[in-house]
């Protein structure tokens, strides 16, 4: 029956997870859209760099938006004979994308931007439209990053974490963005360019940022030491268990798989020696965000 519970608990979680990551992603996508060829459009007529390379930051929004739709998609597969644990791990994969598509895409502002500033002459004066765009652009991101930071954290998903602060790398690139429309319009035009710069080392940083914390935790990064304490103290607190050790974590999606050696009397018989590593595993499984936990019964030996 608990058995049944803790799968049903999981399952729902799961379901909810899932609808959570479609529904926010959908909404990204919707406003990203437009954006995009606002900014893009407005940038070209306007002359504004700094707004055209904002406008290529939300188009890379968009692909991010689908990316994260196919990896959610994806990850909710139960396991199968090729994946036994599961397909969790298609959000730390989406996540490594994520993070490559920001790297590229500050690089690439970086590389238009220096070329500008070393060439003055070639600044454009920008018409006022431009400054409204960005400002509304500035506002449509915010808002967009707070409720998708909220989805996330409520879901607990590090994957929606991640697209949301791309968004929120978005707004910041936009007042930027705003700043050096602004300077243009009061004659120094070179602010424009700089503008986009500033976007370009902010994207980047936050890319790499993305690429770095998804390939550690592919490689089996085991998760941060409060967690494990408290999942040690979980194994302690149950009735049988006197010691453990060999105890390793590894992140598998946003769950966690453990592995634990349980040291147990050794005059109790093998029956009731697995029974408590049995009850052991379930206090883990209900009280943490844990897939699995393969436990090892050993002889506790007295000092």
């Amino acid at each position: 029956m608990r058995k049944d519970k803790m799968a049903d608990t999981n399952n729902n979680e799961s379901h909810e997870r899932f609808h959570a990551a479609r529904k926010s992603t959908w909404v990204s996508v919707v406003v990203n859209c437009f954006l995009t060829l606002g900014q893009v459009i407005t940038g070209f007529f306007s002359g504004s760099q700094g707004l055209i390379a904002d406008g290529i930051h939300s188009l890379s929004d968009l692909i991010a938006d689908f990316v994260v739709l196919v990896a959610n998609n994806k990850s909710k597969k139960e396991a199968d004979e090729d994946h036994n644990y599961g397909h969790h791990r298609y959000e730390n994969g989406a996540s490594l994308i994520l993070g490559s598509l920001l790297f590229i895409v500050g690089i690439g502002m970086l590389w238009s931007a220096i070329n500008k500033i070393n060439n003055p002459g070639s600044i454009p004066e920008i018409h006022i439209v431009a400054l409204w765009v960005a400002l509304i652009a500035l506002v449509s991101k915010e808002l967009l990053f707070r409720y998708m930071l909220s989805v996330a954290t409520k879901v607990k998903s590090s994957m929606l974490v991640a697209n949301a602060w791309h968004a929120r790398s978005d707004a910041a690139s936009s007042l930027v963005v705003a700043l050096g429309i602004v300077g243009n319009l009061l004659g120094f035009k070179f602010l424009d360019p700089v503008a986009a710069l500033i976007v370009g080392l902010i994207v980047g940083k936050m890319g790499y940022s993305f690429m770095s914390e998804s390939l550690h935790d592919l490689m089996d990064r085991a998760v941060d030491g409060d967690t494990e304490e408290e999942i040690k103290a979980t194994l302690l607190a149950t009735e049988g268990v006197m010691s453990i050790h060999d105890f390793k974590t590894r992140k598998m999606g946003d769950l966690i798989v453990v592995d634990v050696h349980l040291e147990i009397d050794g005059e109790l018989s093998v029956k009731e020696g697995h029974d408590i590593a049995v009850r052991a595993r379930k206090a883990v499984l209900s009280n943490h965000r844990v897939l699995n936990v393969m436990t090892h019964v050993d002889p506790y030996t007295r000092s």
